[in-house]
């Protein structure tokens, strides 16, 4: 008898427990109840110190919209389209809020089209910021760029005193252009053993302020002088 109460009480309590569940998951995707409805958007990245504004512009999500009825994907594809995105992902939280988690590009250089100045990520992504005027500090190229300028970028501000912009010549080496107008002809192999070279050479006989017009390093055997 007290086994029959026991299983009837249990059973009682189920149904009304998947009521209520049921009435719940009924509602919020009817757009009623808290949990129904965005109350709050956090957006995170994988760089600190960086606005996150546009971000939050792009997903353009406003206080009270249906959380269930929201397409993530048409979000996460605004965002990914925010330039400096290079990944994003949105998901929704049990209680109806939203993240939006993203990976920006973090630049090491940045690339000139001769009027304005774009930061330049290391796998020589042009991110889509310009600024009119160059960042001080920062070796610039022009031109084409290849994937990886993470050595060159390194090597280059071991002079980036003399250092006008670098240039990507013939897909396969490097031209370096001075703020005195010098153009140095890096050789395709080890380019970065040439740079220091020539700071070497540079320091002892002051090449770069000489009145020349090119620095030929592409035969380790020599260095032409015009």
């Amino acid at each position: 008898m007290k086994r029959s109460i026991w299983f009837w009480l249990y059973f009682v309590v189920t149904v009304i427990l998947a009521v209520y569940f049921a009435t719940r998951v009924i509602m919020t995707y009817m757009g009623r109840g808290e949990i129904a409805h965005v109350r709050s958007i956090v957006i995170s990245a994988d760089t600190a110190n960086k606005d996150l504004t546009p971000i939050a512009t792009a997903a353009a999500v406003a206080p009270g919209t249906n959380a269930f009825k929201t397409d993530l994907n048409q979000i996460n594809e605004r965002v990914r389209a925010v330039p400096g995105v290079r990944n994003s992902a949105v998901r929704r939280t049990p209680n109806g809020n939203l993240v939006v988690r993203v990976e920006l590009y973090r630049a090491v250089a940045q690339w000139t089209d001769g009027t304005h100045y774009f930061p330049l990520s290391a796998d020589g992504t042009i991110v889509n910021r310009p600024s009119a005027a160059a960042v001080p500090g920062t070796v610039t190229f022009r031109g084409t760029v290849p994937d990886d300028i993470s050595n060159i970028t390194s090597a280059a501000h071991g002079m980036i005193e003399y250092l006008d912009y670098i240039e990507w010549v013939e897909g396969r080496r490097w031209n370096i252009h001075t703020t005195g107008d010098i153009t140095v002809m890096l050789p395709e192999n080890n380019p970065d053993a040439a740079i220091a070279g020539l700071m070497v050479l540079n320091k002892n006989h002051g090449i770069l302020s000489k009145d020349i017009t090119m620095i030929d390093m592409r035969d380790d055997a020599r260095i032409l002088v015009k």
